[in-house]
Protein backbone atom coordinates (compact mmCIF):
# COMPACT_ATOMS: atom_id res chain seq x y z
CA UNK A 1 0.00 0.00 0.00
CA UNK A 2 1.37 3.41 -0.69
CA UNK A 3 1.91 5.77 1.83
CA UNK A 4 -0.14 8.42 0.50
CA UNK A 5 -3.24 6.00 0.84
CA UNK A 6 -2.84 6.51 4.75
CA UNK A 7 -4.22 9.47 4.46
CA UNK A 8 -7.14 9.53 6.55
CA UNK A 9 -10.71 10.16 3.99
CA UNK A 10 -11.05 14.19 5.99
CA UNK A 11 -7.62 15.46 4.57
CA UNK A 12 -8.76 13.84 1.04
CA UNK A 13 -12.43 15.00 0.92
CA UNK A 14 -11.40 18.93 1.91
CA UNK A 15 -8.31 21.18 2.50
CA UNK A 16 -7.46 23.42 5.48
CA UNK A 17 -4.90 25.07 3.93
CA UNK A 18 -2.43 24.62 6.32
CA UNK A 19 0.15 21.90 5.32
CA UNK A 20 0.19 19.35 2.62
CA UNK A 21 -3.13 17.69 1.26
CA UNK A 22 -4.49 15.14 -0.99
CA UNK A 23 -6.44 14.23 -3.67
CA UNK A 24 -7.86 11.63 -6.49
CA UNK A 25 -6.60 10.78 -9.14
CA UNK A 26 -7.04 7.25 -10.45
CA UNK A 27 -8.27 5.76 -7.39
CA UNK A 28 -5.11 6.62 -5.92
CA UNK A 29 -4.54 9.49 -3.28
CA UNK A 30 -1.76 12.32 -4.32
CA UNK A 31 0.35 14.30 -2.17
CA UNK A 32 0.22 18.05 -3.42
CA UNK A 33 2.09 21.11 -2.37
CA UNK A 34 0.21 23.57 0.20
CA UNK A 35 -0.92 26.65 -1.15
CA UNK A 36 -2.93 29.16 0.95
CA UNK A 37 -6.55 29.60 -0.43
CA UNK A 38 -5.59 33.40 -1.80
CA UNK A 39 -3.14 31.72 -3.61
CA UNK A 40 -4.81 28.74 -5.32
CA UNK A 41 -7.89 31.09 -5.88
CA UNK A 42 -5.40 33.39 -8.30
CA UNK A 43 -3.66 30.37 -10.02
CA UNK A 44 -6.03 30.39 -12.89
CA UNK A 45 -7.63 33.44 -14.62
CA UNK A 46 -11.07 31.88 -14.76
CA UNK A 47 -13.58 29.91 -12.79
CA UNK A 48 -15.58 28.34 -15.06
CA UNK A 49 -19.06 28.30 -12.61
CA UNK A 50 -20.64 24.68 -13.62
CA UNK A 51 -24.44 25.37 -12.72
CA UNK A 52 -25.37 22.03 -13.37
CA UNK A 53 -23.76 20.89 -10.51
CA UNK A 54 -24.75 23.03 -8.28
CA UNK A 55 -26.16 21.16 -5.09
CA UNK A 56 -28.82 21.95 -2.69
CA UNK A 57 -31.96 24.08 -2.75
CA UNK A 58 -30.49 27.69 -1.97
CA UNK A 59 -28.57 30.40 -3.95
CA UNK A 60 -25.60 32.68 -3.59
CA UNK A 61 -27.14 35.13 -6.58
CA UNK A 62 -23.69 36.41 -8.09
CA UNK A 63 -22.19 33.10 -8.67
CA UNK A 64 -26.28 32.09 -10.00
CA UNK A 65 -25.82 34.76 -12.65
CA UNK A 66 -22.29 34.30 -13.48
CA UNK A 67 -20.69 32.00 -16.32
CA UNK A 68 -17.07 32.96 -14.71
CA UNK A 69 -15.65 34.54 -11.91
CA UNK A 70 -12.07 35.51 -11.50
CA UNK A 71 -10.29 36.67 -8.22
CA UNK A 72 -7.34 38.77 -9.16
CA UNK A 73 -4.35 39.11 -7.25
CA UNK A 74 -5.27 42.86 -6.09
CA UNK A 75 -8.87 41.21 -4.32
CA UNK A 76 -10.49 42.31 -7.05
CA UNK A 77 -13.64 40.43 -8.36
CA UNK A 78 -14.59 39.92 -11.60
CA UNK A 79 -17.24 38.07 -13.39
CA UNK A 80 -18.62 37.35 -16.72
CA UNK A 81 -22.52 37.63 -16.40
CA UNK A 82 -23.34 38.08 -20.10
CA UNK A 83 -22.58 36.16 -23.31
CA UNK A 84 -22.07 39.25 -25.40
CA UNK A 85 -18.80 40.09 -25.55
CA UNK A 86 -17.67 37.42 -23.51
CA UNK A 87 -14.23 36.74 -24.06
CA UNK A 88 -13.64 40.26 -25.20
CA UNK A 89 -15.05 42.46 -22.59
CA UNK A 90 -12.42 43.12 -19.73
CA UNK A 91 -9.99 41.33 -21.56
CA UNK A 92 -11.74 38.12 -21.31
CA UNK A 93 -12.27 38.08 -17.58
CA UNK A 94 -15.71 40.54 -17.52
CA UNK A 95 -16.78 43.42 -15.71
CA UNK A 96 -15.40 44.18 -11.61
CA UNK A 97 -18.23 42.94 -9.58
CA UNK A 98 -16.68 43.83 -6.15
CA UNK A 99 -14.40 42.65 -3.61
CA UNK A 100 -12.58 39.58 -1.69
CA UNK A 101 -10.56 38.50 0.84
CA UNK A 102 -9.65 35.15 2.14
CA UNK A 103 -8.95 33.98 6.12
CA UNK A 104 -8.38 30.38 6.37
CA UNK A 105 -10.54 28.17 4.29
CA UNK A 106 -13.12 31.19 3.94
CA UNK A 107 -13.46 33.79 1.46
CA UNK A 108 -14.84 36.72 2.23
CA UNK A 109 -16.69 38.64 -1.12
CA UNK A 110 -18.47 42.04 -0.67
CA UNK A 111 -19.97 42.36 -3.81
CA UNK A 112 -21.68 45.45 -5.87
CA UNK A 113 -25.08 44.72 -5.28
CA UNK A 114 -25.58 41.62 -3.39
CA UNK A 115 -23.04 43.00 -0.11
CA UNK A 116 -21.39 40.94 2.03
CA UNK A 117 -20.61 36.96 1.90
CA UNK A 118 -18.65 34.87 4.02
CA UNK A 119 -18.20 31.37 1.83
CA UNK A 120 -16.49 28.16 2.58
CA UNK A 121 -14.34 27.02 0.10
CA UNK A 122 -13.03 23.42 -0.64
CA UNK A 123 -10.74 22.23 -3.07
CA UNK A 124 -11.78 19.39 -4.83
CA UNK A 125 -9.12 18.82 -7.66
CA UNK A 126 -5.91 20.30 -8.97
CA UNK A 127 -8.37 22.88 -10.74
CA UNK A 128 -11.63 22.29 -9.05
CA UNK A 129 -13.15 23.65 -6.05
CA UNK A 130 -16.19 24.01 -4.19
CA UNK A 131 -17.82 27.15 -2.83
CA UNK A 132 -20.22 26.37 0.33
CA UNK A 133 -22.65 28.77 1.39
CA UNK A 134 -23.61 27.26 5.06
CA UNK A 135 -26.68 29.59 5.08
CA UNK A 136 -28.76 28.38 2.71
CA UNK A 137 -26.80 24.79 2.30
CA UNK A 138 -25.50 25.33 -0.94
CA UNK A 139 -22.64 24.01 -3.10
CA UNK A 140 -21.35 25.55 -6.38
CA UNK A 141 -18.47 23.62 -8.29
CA UNK A 142 -15.88 25.43 -10.20
CA UNK A 143 -13.40 24.66 -12.50
CA UNK A 144 -10.11 27.01 -12.81
CA UNK A 145 -9.29 27.63 -16.78
CA UNK A 146 -6.19 30.18 -17.64
CA UNK A 147 -7.32 32.57 -20.52
CA UNK A 148 -5.38 30.59 -23.25
CA UNK A 149 -7.12 27.15 -23.35
CA UNK A 150 -10.70 28.62 -22.30
CA UNK A 151 -12.97 27.64 -24.52
CA UNK A 152 -15.65 31.02 -24.82
CA UNK A 153 -16.83 29.59 -27.86
CA UNK A 154 -18.58 26.56 -25.40
CA UNK A 155 -19.60 28.51 -23.03
CA UNK A 156 -21.39 30.64 -25.67
CA UNK A 157 -23.20 27.92 -27.42
CA UNK A 158 -23.49 25.69 -24.82
CA UNK A 159 -25.33 28.51 -22.61
CA UNK A 160 -27.05 30.03 -25.98
CA UNK A 161 -30.66 30.48 -24.56
CA UNK A 162 -29.37 33.21 -21.94
CA UNK A 163 -27.45 35.11 -25.59
CA UNK A 164 -31.14 35.24 -26.59
CA UNK A 165 -32.52 37.18 -23.11
CA UNK A 166 -29.59 39.39 -23.42
CA UNK A 167 -31.41 41.81 -25.26
CA UNK A 168 -34.83 43.05 -24.47
CA UNK A 169 -35.95 42.60 -28.12
CA UNK A 170 -34.63 41.10 -31.51
CA UNK A 171 -35.76 43.10 -34.54
CA UNK A 172 -36.49 41.59 -37.86
CA UNK A 173 -33.83 43.24 -40.40
CA UNK A 174 -33.73 40.78 -43.31
CA UNK A 175 -36.06 37.94 -45.18
CA UNK A 176 -34.79 36.13 -48.33
CA UNK A 177 -36.39 36.15 -51.80
CA UNK A 178 -35.87 32.70 -51.90
CA UNK A 179 -38.75 30.61 -49.98
CA UNK A 180 -42.20 30.08 -49.64
CA UNK A 181 -44.54 32.56 -48.06
CA UNK A 182 -45.52 31.52 -44.80
CA UNK A 183 -47.40 33.04 -41.37
CA UNK A 184 -44.15 33.80 -40.13
CA UNK A 185 -43.37 36.57 -42.34
CA UNK A 186 -45.61 39.07 -40.87
CA UNK A 187 -43.37 38.76 -37.35
CA UNK A 188 -41.11 41.67 -37.34
CA UNK A 189 -40.40 41.37 -33.28
CA UNK A 190 -39.09 38.49 -30.83
CA UNK A 191 -38.49 38.55 -27.08
CA UNK A 192 -36.99 35.86 -25.25
CA UNK A 193 -37.88 35.61 -21.53
CA UNK A 194 -37.05 33.91 -18.66
CA UNK A 195 -40.12 33.87 -16.47
CA UNK A 196 -39.28 31.12 -13.82
CA UNK A 197 -41.83 28.71 -14.84
CA UNK A 198 -40.24 27.88 -18.40
CA UNK A 199 -38.98 29.57 -21.12
CA UNK A 200 -41.89 32.11 -22.90
CA UNK A 201 -41.24 34.41 -26.23
CA UNK A 202 -42.78 37.09 -27.36
CA UNK A 203 -43.51 38.23 -30.97
CA UNK A 204 -44.95 41.14 -32.67
CA UNK A 205 -46.07 42.40 -35.93
CA UNK A 206 -45.82 46.31 -35.59
CA UNK A 207 -43.58 48.09 -38.23
CA UNK A 208 -39.93 47.72 -38.46
CA UNK A 209 -37.90 50.87 -36.37
CA UNK A 210 -41.02 50.67 -34.26
CA UNK A 211 -39.00 52.23 -30.49
CA UNK A 212 -38.86 49.12 -28.29
CA UNK A 213 -41.26 50.80 -25.22
CA UNK A 214 -44.25 51.52 -28.27
CA UNK A 215 -44.23 47.79 -28.96
CA UNK A 216 -47.08 45.63 -28.54
CA UNK A 217 -46.73 42.13 -28.39
CA UNK A 218 -49.39 39.95 -30.00
CA UNK A 219 -48.46 36.61 -29.27
CA UNK A 220 -46.85 34.55 -26.29
CA UNK A 221 -45.42 31.20 -26.98
CA UNK A 222 -43.23 28.64 -25.37
CA UNK A 223 -39.70 28.61 -27.01
CA UNK A 224 -36.83 25.52 -26.15
CA UNK A 225 -33.29 25.04 -27.76
CA UNK A 226 -31.90 21.89 -28.86
CA UNK A 227 -28.68 20.61 -29.79
CA UNK A 228 -27.84 18.68 -33.30
CA UNK A 229 -25.90 15.76 -33.09
CA UNK A 230 -22.61 16.57 -34.58
CA UNK A 231 -23.33 20.27 -34.72
CA UNK A 232 -21.47 22.64 -32.23
CA UNK A 233 -22.43 25.91 -33.66
CA UNK A 234 -25.66 24.99 -35.05
CA UNK A 235 -28.94 24.90 -32.72
CA UNK A 236 -32.57 24.25 -33.27
CA UNK A 237 -35.11 26.45 -32.16
CA UNK A 238 -38.32 25.78 -31.68
CA UNK A 239 -41.17 28.51 -31.03
CA UNK A 240 -44.91 27.12 -30.15
CA UNK A 241 -46.68 29.30 -32.63
CA UNK A 242 -50.39 27.50 -33.38
CA UNK A 243 -50.73 28.70 -36.87
CA UNK A 244 -46.94 27.05 -37.08
CA UNK A 245 -47.90 23.31 -35.26
CA UNK A 246 -44.44 22.05 -34.38
CA UNK A 247 -42.49 23.68 -36.62
CA UNK A 248 -38.51 24.49 -36.30
CA UNK A 249 -35.91 27.45 -37.20
CA UNK A 250 -31.96 26.41 -37.30
CA UNK A 251 -30.26 29.05 -35.24
CA UNK A 252 -27.31 30.34 -36.78
CA UNK A 253 -25.48 33.33 -34.92
CA UNK A 254 -23.53 35.81 -36.81
CA UNK A 255 -21.88 38.15 -34.13
CA UNK A 256 -23.21 39.51 -31.11
CA UNK A 257 -26.34 41.10 -31.92
CA UNK A 258 -27.00 39.24 -35.05
CA UNK A 259 -28.98 36.09 -35.29
CA UNK A 260 -30.14 33.86 -38.55
CA UNK A 261 -33.24 32.00 -38.26
CA UNK A 262 -33.47 29.60 -41.36
CA UNK A 263 -37.15 27.79 -41.48
CA UNK A 264 -36.59 24.46 -43.54
CA UNK A 265 -40.12 23.78 -44.21
CA UNK A 266 -40.43 27.25 -46.49
CA UNK A 267 -36.62 27.58 -47.04
CA UNK A 268 -36.61 31.30 -45.75
CA UNK A 269 -33.81 32.76 -43.89
CA UNK A 270 -34.59 35.78 -41.31
CA UNK A 271 -32.34 37.72 -40.02
CA UNK A 272 -32.93 39.04 -36.62
CA UNK A 273 -30.58 42.09 -34.53
CA UNK A 274 -30.85 42.58 -30.72
CA UNK A 275 -31.99 46.30 -29.34
CA UNK A 276 -31.96 46.83 -25.62
CA UNK A 277 -28.90 44.93 -24.62
CA UNK A 278 -29.06 44.72 -20.71
CA UNK A 279 -25.61 44.39 -18.87
CA UNK A 280 -26.19 41.95 -15.61
CA UNK A 281 -24.23 43.51 -13.23
CA UNK A 282 -27.02 42.69 -11.13
CA UNK A 283 -30.79 41.21 -11.66
CA UNK A 284 -32.21 43.21 -13.75
CA UNK A 285 -36.25 42.99 -14.21
CA UNK A 286 -37.86 43.37 -17.93
CA UNK A 287 -41.73 43.75 -18.24
CA UNK A 288 -43.62 40.69 -17.88
CA UNK A 289 -40.66 38.22 -16.78
CA UNK A 290 -38.67 38.17 -13.40
CA UNK A 291 -34.69 38.62 -12.92
CA UNK A 292 -32.03 37.06 -14.87
CA UNK A 293 -30.32 33.84 -13.41
CA UNK A 294 -29.11 30.84 -14.62
CA UNK A 295 -30.83 27.40 -13.78
CA UNK A 296 -30.08 23.86 -14.00
CA UNK A 297 -30.13 23.11 -17.98
CA UNK A 298 -29.53 20.24 -20.76
CA UNK A 299 -30.79 20.28 -23.92
CA UNK A 300 -32.40 18.01 -25.75
CA UNK A 301 -30.95 16.67 -29.35
CA UNK A 302 -33.36 16.82 -31.70
CA UNK A 303 -32.50 14.37 -34.47
CA UNK A 304 -32.41 16.34 -37.80
CA UNK A 305 -29.99 17.41 -40.38
CA UNK A 306 -28.48 20.90 -41.07
CA UNK A 307 -30.78 21.81 -44.24
CA UNK A 308 -29.71 25.36 -44.68
CA UNK A 309 -27.16 24.90 -47.83
CA UNK A 310 -24.90 27.85 -46.71
CA UNK A 311 -23.79 27.47 -43.10
CA UNK A 312 -22.70 30.98 -41.11
CA UNK A 313 -19.08 30.25 -39.03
Amino acid sequence: MKIAKLLTVFAMTSILFTSCVAIIEDDDFVVVPEVTLGELLISYDLWYVNINETQGNGEVPFLQRAFTVTFDNDYTMYANNNLVGIGNRGNGLGIDVGSYDTFGKFIEIDHDVDGLWRLEVFQRGDNRIEIYDRTSNTSYYLTGYQKYNFDYDFVFYDNIQYFLQEYNTWEKTFVSEEGALNDFDAENFLAFLADGNGDTFLSSTDASGTPIRNIQYDYEGIYEVFDIAGENKVKTLTLDYDFLGNDYFELYVINDNTIELYHPDSETIYEFKGRGYTQFLKQESKKGTTSKKRKKTINKTMKVKVRRDKKVS
